[in-house]
């Protein structure tokens, strides 16, 4: 607890400093008057945005992960914001080698038997882990994925933190609700433990691995198992240059264009063919070897398309290609996403505008980009919110195109994505696929129907035999019996205080008798005490009744 405490702090001090003290003002009032506050040098800074990220940064690698998540849902952030947010970069200092030594000896107790070397440099340096190149006793050569010590606990602290900042910024900026954030926090929450778990990496990786297995030009590592477990993933070794150094590729002898056409195909299948597709295809994860295959790495995020989903998605390119904005609509609504039934025609509309202004250009690439973006500003305008796999398969095929290009600046999406539709198309076609849908959906309306006249039977038998229960909900009914719950109440003790007096009344009218004197004291307490209680709900009801009145 106390530890959250001191992150609150540490939170408040950074939003100040980059001049966003009124926000915490808003959600912890007050909080000012406890701290000296300080700004940031920043006297080159014009952007409100680029505070924002500027802030991210320094709050460290939970509020990275954050804003890098957050800067795939074009549909609901500002454009500004989105630029600054994909420039966050997941880098930090490594740790000494010492401490990662002793993370890699905790979880594999014969180290020395199973390592030749390891090497101290790290390969690579982000916020959730680091990794390391090393040499099994066989003399395989691999890379060590090793989970930073600590950083769990760091980051299920900042959740709570995060969850507990979106509900008070629901409260506190009620126009901040059409944005979701608490179902933003409970997203970004399922990723970045999905993350952290490198069993459910290395698991991503095989299935990767598996689905790629006869697709020309590509490759994913193998996982060694016996090696590895949630804090440690050791894999193999891919050595390479970055799939953007495009000069020395082509010093290798190596043909960028086919590398680019290789790894779209790869991602499109991913995408629509298998519905298990790589979700963070930057530069630094695609590695190409000296035989020109192109290799994924880093399986944290994995985007997951259902069967049913994946048809709607196949339509969703379709009509961008075919420019149907009807049938994007329709697309859409079978995702999953609520179409505004006042905005449809005024949707369908501002939808084949942007399809115009994307058309035309000399690069395909470049077409879809701007129809991706001139959709996901169309969802914003109208505060339509899509699922999360949407706008990361989106964001992968942008940046999938961006790698494209710069492999090969004629790179054509148009072309490219023809020839995968057509090879689709000769499977199955989407409108086969709901017409198959359309089928199973009649299947099941018959059996329903079938089924009503045994249903009906059994309900005139339960109604015969009394036996029909009804579930009444409503607030009415719930204020009605607390009101005589509270009725209840003032008879209740209206029949005490009754009785009290009757029974005084008997004692002292028998007082002639010998009654000890105790007994007499108690008989006129309780008459006094029974006459307050009386005047006192007396002046209670009386004043409840005017206050209503009033």
């Amino acid at each position: 607890m106390v530890t959250r405490f001191r992150r609150y702090w540490q939170i408040a001090d950074i939003l100040f400093k980059y001049q966003f003290g009124s926000i915490v003002q808003k959600l912890f009032p007050g909080v000012h008057r406890y701290r000296g506050f300080r700004n940031a040098p920043i006297e080159e800074v014009t952007s409100e945005y680029a505070r924002m990220r500027m802030a991210i940064e320094e709050l460290g690698p939970t509020y990275i992960k954050f804003g890098q998540i957050m800067s795939t849902r074009q549909e609901i952030l500002p454009p500004g914001l989105i630029e600054e947010l994909k420039k966050l970069q997941d880098r930090t200092n490594p740790l000494p080698y010492v401490v990662i030594q002793e993370v890699i000896q905790k979880n594999c107790p014969q180290l020395d038997g199973t390592f030749i070397k390891i090497d101290e440099t790290p390969l690579a340096s982000a916020s959730l882990s680091q990794v390391h190149r090393g040499i099994l006793s066989d003399g395989t050569v691999v890379a060590l994925k090793v989970q930073r010590p600590g950083i769990a606990d760091i980051i299920e602290t900042d959740i709570q933190i995060l969850k507990s900042i979106a509900t008070r910024a629901e409260s506190a900026f009620p126009e901040w609700r059409v944005y979701n954030p608490r179902g933003l926090v409970n997203d970004f929450a399922s990723q970045i433990r999905k993350e952290l778990d490198f069993v459910q990496d290395g698991k991503n990786a095989e299935r990767l691995r598996k689905n790629m297995r006869g697709v020309e030009g590509v490759g994913v590592p193998k996982i060694f198992w016996e090696y590895s477990n949630r804090y440690l993933l050791v894999m193999e070794y891919i050595a390479g240059v970055r799939v953007d150094d495009v000069s020395k590729i082509r010093e290798s002898g190596l043909n960028p264009k086919k590398i680019a056409v290789n790894g779209f195909n790869a991602y499109m299948k991913q995408i629509f063919d298998d519905g298990f597709f790589h979700g963070d295809p930057h530069p630094g994860n695609l590695m190409v070897t000296c035989d020109g295959t192109l290799f994924f790495l880093d399986f944290g995020i994995i985007g997951i398309i259902r069967p049913e989903r994946r048809l709607w998605f196949t339509a969703l390119l379709n009509a961008i290609l075919t420019q149907n904005p009807s049938l994007v609509l329709k697309a859409m609504e079978g995702l999953g996403v609520v179409i505004p039934e006042e905005a449809r025609e005024e949707l369908r509309d501002e939808i084949y505008a942007a399809m115009l202004n994307a058309d035309g250009s000399l690069i395909g690439q470049y077409d879809f980009t701007v129809m991706a973006n001139d959709l996901t500003r169309i969802l914003r305008n109208y505060h339509i919110q899509v699922p999360i796999n949407l706008m990361l398969m989106l964001k992968v095929i942008i940046m999938v195109l961006d790698v494209g290009v710069t492999l090969d600046p004629k790179f054509n999406f148009i072309d490219n994505s023809d020839t995968f539709m057509k090879r689709l198309s000769g499977k199955s076609s989407v409108y086969e696929q709901i017409f198959k849908r359309g089928a199973d959906a009649v299947v099941e309306a018959a059996d329903g129907l079938f089924d009503t006249p045994r249903n009906l039977n059994r309900m005139l038998k339960s109604l015969s035999n009394g036996t029909i229960k009804i579930d009444i909900v409503d607030t009415d009914i719930r204020r009605l019996q607390q009101a005589l719950d509270r009725t209840s109440d003032k008879v209740l003790i209206g029949l005490i205080l009754a009785g009290m007096v009757v029974g005084s009344s008997f004692v002292l009218r028998e007082s002639v008798i010998e009654i000890p004197s105790i007994v007499i004291t108690v008989a006129i307490l309780t008459y006094v005490a029974a006459t307050i209680i009386g005047f006192y709900s007396l002046y209670h009801i009386i004043f409840s009744r005017f206050g209503k009145d009033q």
